[in-house]
């Protein structure tokens, strides 16, 4: 917004006399063309050009008024001519001085046009008809008296009538607030001291209160030291800049709390600011990223001219959303959906919007998804042929004992049935139990490792050599609190493959168990001396229906549901193994103490 000073019809200047005689301006204001044909900034360079615009014959009333300091803190005033280009004109010089604690003195005044009739004084007539012109207010008053207020003062303070301000109290409209201070202001301005302009209240004459931002300065008129003060209603100002922050606290809450990553590029590219929800996401803060090129920064490096192309297509005004890969700090990848806006002004986009959304969880729920659907297949195909061999089987068996002419031992037959409805059974039971573990809540409850060792090594005694299998278990620590049934599958499965798959002609087959248990993980390690699993079936084993080996006649689905029993309990399972000489298992399984589910860390399984 202007100025007000360079609204007043007046020279407003600054002067400055030091002690060893050198006189200078130190300000002038811009109307000094207009009043006196002389560029303010060439007076500052030069003072003598004011004597060079003064009538000759009035020129030593100047100089004498000027050559003298006044140290009264009153106003001095003198009316000279001014030679103009379009003729004569009259102004009046009126000014205060002050001197510093450097013996310094400041003189502070105005020169302003004033009419000048052959057989009177000078009058201020012509300058309160420009007064009457300006669209802000002016008050003159004299000891708080207003003697003069401008058609604009009047509409600012609500008044009624032309000329109802003159003869008013001048601090009556001053909200109490301001009071103190505006009436130090206006001592300070008394006294030839120089005030800085200020946004103080009024109250109008119809109650209504209006923000004015205020100026003043000391000031002749008819004769009478005074104080001229200038003023514009900011009221409006004021709410606008109020909504403004209001909308600027707003947008910055959200652009702050808004639960995704966004970033503000300037028209460069280069970062401007991030919010909070793109430091936790990508771990930069604000001061690393500013005024850099964020590509740099979390764009991996094979997706790079993706970077640079996303970039180019939001600063030709189109909006882009695609799904991308971007890069965290530390180096791990983040699946994410970005979509960039731009910012445009003026038909130019100034600076870009770009919005992260993680995606990660979705993306291994959808890779999840793709495991599930694959293996719902393979589990539909095990299934359909794991129950229809041995049905097969038993079926084939019925028929050639029917055969006219059979003489075999029909308790043979039936021994054979018995051990394929046996292997149905079985395999029935591990597809339950799978289908079981990926439904069942967990349920947490004291588990009594001992107990449910034992009642696994005695369900599995009907398998070939389990009564020959030697058993060596070790349990130490504290309770152990977790999901009983869960526990219980994965020692079946352990040892039901250890028992299955022994070397065939040993009779030293060998189950070690040893369990520590601590208030934070159950440490479970388990092995065989069994006929062990090479290198290129190891990776494979957790697979669901994977089989290493013919031996044992197994479903395939058992170290799937360890594998997933672990998982779901929060744990972690490794395996090693060296063909000839058996297998080794690792788990960690979290000891929910308190039943409290997720409470523990659980370290790495050692390799």
């Amino acid at each position: 917004m202007q100025d007000p000073i360079v609204q007043i019809p007046a020279v407003i200047f600054e002067y400055v006399i030091s002690p060893n005689g050198d006189r200078r301006f130190i300000y002038v204001s811009d109307q000094c063309v207009e009043t006196l044909g002389i560029n303010a900034s060439e007076l500052l360079r030069d003072p003598a050009l004011l004597y060079s615009s003064i009538y000759p014959e009035d020129l030593p009333i100047l100089t004498d008024a000027f050559s003298h300091e006044f140290a009264t803190g009153g106003t001095q005033s003198v009316t000279v001519r001014i030679a103009a280009k379009n003729g004569v004109k009259w102004s009046e010089f009126a000014f205060s001085d002050e001197i510093n604690g450097d013996g310094v003195t400041v003189r502070r005044g105005t020169i302003r046009e004033a009419a000048y009739p052959e057989n009177g004084a000078p009058q201020s007539n012509g300058y309160e008809s420009l007064l009457e012109k300006l669209p802000i207010g002016v008050v003159i008053h004299h000891k708080g008296i207003v003697m003069y207020a401008n058609r604009y003062a009047h509409v600012i303070i609500r008044a009624a009538r032309p000329g109802q301000l003159t003869g008013m109290n001048a601090f009556s409209f001053v909200h109490p607030d301001y009071l103190k201070d505006i009436t130090e202001r206006v001592k300070q301005v008394g006294e030839g001291v120089s005030v800085p302009m200020v946004e103080e209240k009024f109250i109008c004459l119809d109650g209504t209160v209006v923000d004015v931002e205020t100026m003043a300065f000391p000031f002749s008129y008819k004769g009478k030291t005074a104080v001229q003060v200038i003023f514009r209603d900011i009221t409006e100002k004021k709410k606008t800049e109020a909504d403004a922050r209001k909308k600027e606290m707003l947008f910055t809450q959200l652009f702050q709390n808004v639960p995704l990553a966004v970033v503000m590029l300037d028209d460069s590219g280069k970062v401007s600011e991030i919010n909070k929800g793109f430091e936790e996401m990508f771990g930069y803060r604000k001061d690393e990223l500013r005024g850099k090129n964020l590509n740099d920064f979390i764009v991996p490096e094979d997706l790079r001219s993706e970077g640079i192309d996303l970039n180019n297509l939001i600063t030709s005004n189109r909006v882009v959303t695609v799904e991308s890969i971007r890069k965290h700090r530390s180096g791990k990848l983040i699946n994410v959906i970005l979509c960039g806006v731009p910012v445009i002004f003026d038909n130019r986009a100034i600076g870009i919007y770009g919005v992260y959304v993680d995606i990660s969880d979705r993306k291994k729920v959808e890779e999840e998804l793709k495991i599930r659907n694959t293996e719902l297949d393979n589990f539909v195909y095990k299934v359909s042929h794991d129950l229809r061999a041995p049905l097969s089987s038993v079926l084939g068996l019925v028929n050639l004992s029917k055969l006219q002419g059979n003489t075999d031992n029909p308790l043979e037959y039936i021994s054979i049935i018995g051990e394929k409805v046996q292997a149905l059974d079985n395999f029935i039971g591990d597809v339950l139990s799978h289908s079981k573990n990926l439904k069942m809540e967990v349920d947490i409850c004291q588990v009594d490792l001992k107990k449910i060792i034992e009642q696994s090594f005695m369900d599995l005694g009907y398998l070939e050599g389990a009564r020959q299998t030697k058993r060596i278990v070790k349990i130490e620590g504290v309770d152990f609190y977790s999901d009983r049934w869960r526990i219980s599958e994965i020692f079946r499965n352990l040892i039901s493959n250890a028992i299955k798959y022994r070397k065939p002609d040993s009779n030293e087959s060998e189950i070690r168990i040893k369990i520590n248990v601590d208030h934070l993980c159950a440490h479970i390690s388990f092995s065989d001396n069994g006929i062990g699993i090479n290198d290129s079936s190891l990776m494979r084993i957790f697979e669901m229906f994977y089989r290493a080996t013919d031996q044992g006649g197994g479903s395939g689905i058992g170290l799937y549901i360890v594998k997933n029993a672990v998982e779901k309990l929060g744990g972690q399972i490794k395996v090693a193994s060296t063909p000839g000489e058996g297998t080794r298992f690792h788990i960690l399984l979290p000891n929910r103490i308190n039943s409290i589910i997720g409470t523990s860390t659980i370290p790495s399984v050692p390799r």
